[in-house]
């Protein structure tokens, strides 16, 4: 029943915040530009997610095509502002899934896959009915439909959303993402009442629970004291954030007058001494430095430099 709910949401899609409202199963684009399918770039045991998730075995990410955000500086724009890759069937999916399972990986975790959730749902749910048993990531950009989250109930076992802008003057600038600081609170919320905001660790590895991801950007950091500001008020102390200081410009904003560079250690600094000073308990770090951290999806393995 709930599979079939989320499959129908293809027929007029409000799989997010832009409510494009278009058929995709008469091929119909929204803002996606996505049909009706399953359409994946790779698939990978990932060593660079947050401790818990990556282990020694690494996360098994699947990066799926295309976004519902439109991020200028998003470091997967290779496969996230484009619609090529591999089509899949659910089955295949499913397979995809298990054979990260099989490979040793900790979890399953497709990125950004808010306008693929319905056959990745279905994939997930023929995947465990086969043998998948290990937790199900649920790893997106925080510009998500409540409604559609409420729908993933007793299906995600840990949500990896962003919260990218509490400011909405900077989510319409950099991601074109009207109304973003609200949507992101209240599927924030909805992940919260699901999974709690803590998160339940076996032997070290994430099993249950939520970590919202922050990236710092250059100049930005009023946008990032006010995500902080609004995860605090709403949640407890004790959910756990990743801030993240790995912002890397790519060739799309190297000539950004805000963006064109990485940011500073004050900038981090001053972000985590705000955290701290809220309160908030359970905090992963980055260092900032000048490595590269920008993957290339034009190799075989994006991550290997």
């Amino acid at each position: 029943m709930i599979i079939q709910a989320l499959l129908d949401l293809y027929k007029s899609c409000t799989l997010c915040p832009r409510f494009c409202r278009v058929d995709r199963t008469k091929g119909e684009w929204g803002y996606c530009h996505l049909p009706a399918d399953i359409v994946m770039d790779c698939a990978l045991a990932h060593h660079g997610e947050e401790p818990p998730l990556s282990g020694t075995r690494g996360a098994g990410t699947i990066f799926l095509s295309s976004c519902n955000l439109g991020c200028i500086y998003c470091q997967n724009y290779q496969i996230a502002h484009t619609t090529q890759g591999r089509n899949l069937t659910v089955l295949q999916m499913a397979k995809v899934m298990l054979d990260l399972q099989k490979n040793g990986c900790h979890n399953v975790e497709p990125v950004t896959p808010t306008p693929q959730a319905p056959l990745v749902m279905e994939a997930l749910c023929m995947a465990r009915v086969q043998g998948l048993t290990v937790p199900f990531v649920y790893n997106c950009g925080g510009y998500e439909n409540p409604d559609v989250i409420r729908l993933l109930d007793g299906m995600v076992d840990i949500y990896l959303p962003d919260f990218k802008y509490g400011l909405e003057d900077d989510s319409e600038a950099f991601s074109s993402a009207p109304e973003y600081p609200k949507f992101a609170l209240n599927s924030i919320k909805e992940m919260v009442r699901q999974v709690g905001d803590e998160l339940e660790l076996k032997n070290g590895i994430a099993q249950r629970g939520v970590i919202i991801r922050h990236l710092v950007l250059p100049g930005r950091i009023e946008n990032s004291k006010e995500v902080l500001r609004l995860i605090r008020e709403e949640f407890s102390q004790n959910v756990f954030l990743s801030l993240m200081s790995q912002y890397t410009p790519t060739v799309k904003v190297r000539n950004h007058p805000i963006l064109g560079r990485r940011i500073t250690r004050s900038e981090y600094e001053q972000v985590l001494d705000y955290a701290y000073k809220l309160g908030f308990n359970n905090l992963f770090v980055q260092a900032v430095n000048d490595y590269e951290l920008t993957p290339d999806f034009d190799s075989d393995n994006p991550f290997d430099k």
